[in-house]
């Protein structure tokens, strides 16, 4: 087994790669290069990345873009259409507006930062036009994407793809984990579910050999605007952080891509309605934890459970 562990798009990163030959060593060795040139593309904290000039030419007509923009700004529009509009890559301006203006490092874990304004919906995702014949983006007059939603998880499953040319391969981008095929001797991957109310704890261990986990919450990344407590889930319905009762929620899916829009579906819409999403959806398993600090998962996630384990929870 190699691994290899570095900070890229303002989180920590963990490669696996469960290969001893040469080639894996060196491929291993490429996964922190490969997460720079991502985060150079895909970055809207810094000003010099492809995607901050695509949002500075918003209205002035079509932009032609690299294959990785082109790839991850489809795959936004992928997860609008199948959140129905509550993952969406247009709330770059109320996140913005609520104050997550600068990388978060900067924001700070609770800090207070300028007063709050009042913030204008997100844009329509759907008057977002792309010409694939040209490989080009064309954003209406106001529109700036925020791709943060989704960059890791793509990169993630990017960078496992990669690694697994050489052997059985997870990556962890700060908790969005992608995974390719079952350990060498078909045992799977031991993946641990954190708990939101115990730092070092787990609430459950998964066991798996394909697909992906994401969890999306409101316990790390928040901040106060004046009096008002902030998180980064924005509601598009309501162009501000999401008023829900679930304080995490982590997702196993078939690809870590649905995961992650899965997950933030489930937070943006509570613990009843989020539920109900999820059990209409068999493919998917989710662990919820609400701010009342109850636990509750689907049926569907006992078949990812080690259940000698976690910790007792309940079905919705």
């Amino acid at each position: 087994m190699q691994s290899i562990t570095f900070r890229a798009m303002g989180c920590q990163m963990h490669a696996f790669l469960d290969s001893e030959t040469d080639d894996a060593t060196a491929l291993i060795q490429s996964v922190p290069r490969w997460f720079a040139e991502w985060e150079r593309i895909l970055s809207r904290f810094r000003t010099d990345s492809e995607l901050s000039a695509l949002n500075r030419q918003a209205g002035e007509g079509w932009v032609r873009v690299s294959p990785t923009l082109w790839e991850v700004v489809n795959d936004a529009l992928v997860a609008a259409r199948l959140s129905d509009g509550l993952v969406t890559p247009t709330v770059l301006p109320v996140m913005e507006m609520v104050g997550y203006d600068r990388d978060f490092a900067q924001v700070g874990n609770g800090e207070s930062v300028a007063a709050p304004v009042a913030a204008p919906p997100p844009g329509d995702w759907r008057a977002l036009r792309l010409d694939p014949a040209r490989r080009a983006v064309m954003l209406p007059p106001g529109m700036r994407l925020d791709l943060g939603g989704i960059a890791k998880g793509w990169a993630a499953e990017r960078a496992a793809r990669r690694l697994a040319r050489y052997g059985p391969a997870l990556v962890d981008a700060g908790g969005d984990i992608a995974v390719r095929g079952a350990r060498v001797g078909g045992e799977p991957w031991v993946v641990g579910v954190d708990d939101p109310l115990r730092p070092g704890e787990h609430l459950a261990i998964l066991l798996l050999s394909s697909g992906g986990v994401a969890t999306s919450g409101r316990d790390l990344r928040r901040w106060r605007q004046g009096d008002v407590e902030r998180h980064h889930i924005i509601d598009p319905r309501t162009g501000a952080p999401a008023q829900t009762d679930i304080l995490a929620a982590t997702v196993v899916a078939p690809s870590l891509h649905e995961a992650e829009v899965a997950a933030k579906v489930v937070m943006i819409l509570g613990r009843r309605a989020g539920m109900q999403w999820l059990n209409a959806r068999p493919w998917l398993a989710g662990l919820l934890v609400t701010e009342t600090n109850d636990i509750l998962h689907t049926a569907t996630l006992d078949r990812y459970i080690w259940r000698e384990r976690v910790l007792e929870v309940s079905h919705e």
